[in-house]
């Protein structure tokens, strides 16, 4: 009822200026919103963690994580904050966030603004939530991408020890260059290095946290097949699909379809819901899969996780539904989850 009457409202600011005041009002409430049902008492095990329910949310609205224990409150199964990076940033100049309304989509090419990994990690240790946050981590956009390895690295040294789990975001459309991470060399490089340091940080923390890749849904079958490859060969824990799209074609001739950067929303579910399909056909089961991108209502977390996916993100839907979307989608898995095996490995 609330968030019927405040969009209204929100959606006649400017889009980044109304996600701005909707973090610093969430971040400001807390505890003092109600709970929403979330739990069910039927949890599911994914990348060894014993999630309440399927649904999450997805990186990207909550970058700097002031906003965690309002977020739980929404009966979310797990949150992921950032997209974080080594050092504070800007990101790129305003406008730089667009709302589709027609096609229930937004545009943004944020190019991951953040205040750093250091202010992250004070955020998670200031939160009183003790569910299941994930960490999504990125380089600077002045890193070289020769460089780039040292740079997820560092994140990860920075955010492993109050993290659930950490996402590599090698797919964000927003940042030069960085979807070149998902090359064969590339990603190789990567994926080791990462496995090397997840081994050490196990050890010197005495815990282990997963750590899943985020690619993009604009790949050809033979790069998903080279990353699927990659993620088996070096042993990941999960792998996030899809993030945003560079395709206009289901926007075109809206206003701002033309906009620089990465389209959310209802025009992203197909080719999510395929690349998911895609994923779980060559992964046959190896690794879990996150599905995100395009869920906008409980039919498509439901049809997201037939197609594969053991838990599904959501972000945009979040959006234009509100809290009431978000319980929807919850109560849809559940029906799922009669049918579906406890634990995804």
């Amino acid at each position: 009822m609330l968030y019927s009457l405040a969009r209204p409202v929100l959606f006649s600011l400017d889009p980044e200026c109304a996600h701005e005041l909707s973090i610093r009002a969430l971040s400001h409430l807390g505890g003092w919103l109600p709970l929403r049902a979330g739990a069910s008492g039927e949890t599911v095990e994914v990348m060894g963690l014993r999630f309440p329910n399927r649904v999450g949310l997805a990186a990207g609205l909550d970058k700097n994580g002031e906003a965690i224990d309002a977020l739980a409150r929404f009966g979310f199964g797990h949150i992921e904050v950032g997209t974080v990076t080594p050092r504070a940033q800007p990101g790129n100049p305003r406008p730089r966030m667009f709302r589709l309304p027609a096609q229930r989509a937004i545009i943004n090419r944020m190019g991951f603004n953040n205040l750093g990994a250091d202010n992250l990690v004070s955020q998670l240790k200031a939160s009183r939530f003790k569910g299941i946050v994930g960490v999504s981590i990125g380089k600077n956009f002045d890193t070289p991408l020769e460089q780039a390895t040292d740079d997820y690295l560092a994140c990860l040294d920075t955010v492993y020890g109050h993290a659930s789990y950490v996402a590599a975001n090698i797919s964000s459309p927003n940042t030069r260059n960085l979807r070149q991470l998902q090359g064969e060399s590339e990603l190789d490089l990567l994926l080791s290095r990462l496995a090397q340091r997840r081994e050490a940080l196990a050890q010197q923390h005495g815990r282990y946290v997963p750590i899943a890749i985020k690619i993009a849904p604009d790949v050809e079958d033979d790069q998903l097949a080279v990353i699927c490859d990659a993620l088996r060969r070096h042993r990941m824990d999960g792998v996030i699909a899809t993030n945003t799209t560079l395709a206009r074609d289901a926007v075109q001739g809206l206003r701002h379809a033309e906009e620089a950067g990465g389209l959310s929303g209802a025009p992203l579910r197909e080719r999510a819901t395929d690349i998911v399909r895609a994923l779980a056909r060559r992964l046959g089961g190896e690794l879990p899969i996150i599905g995100v991108g395009g869920i906008m209502n409980a039919g498509d977390a439901h049809e997201r996780l037939l197609a594969g996916a053991a838990l599904v993100q959501v972000y945009t839907g979040f959006i234009y539904g509100g809290p009431a979307f978000v319980t929807d989608c919850i109560d849809a898995t559940r029906h799922f989850e009669r049918d579906a095996p406890e634990t995804i490995v």
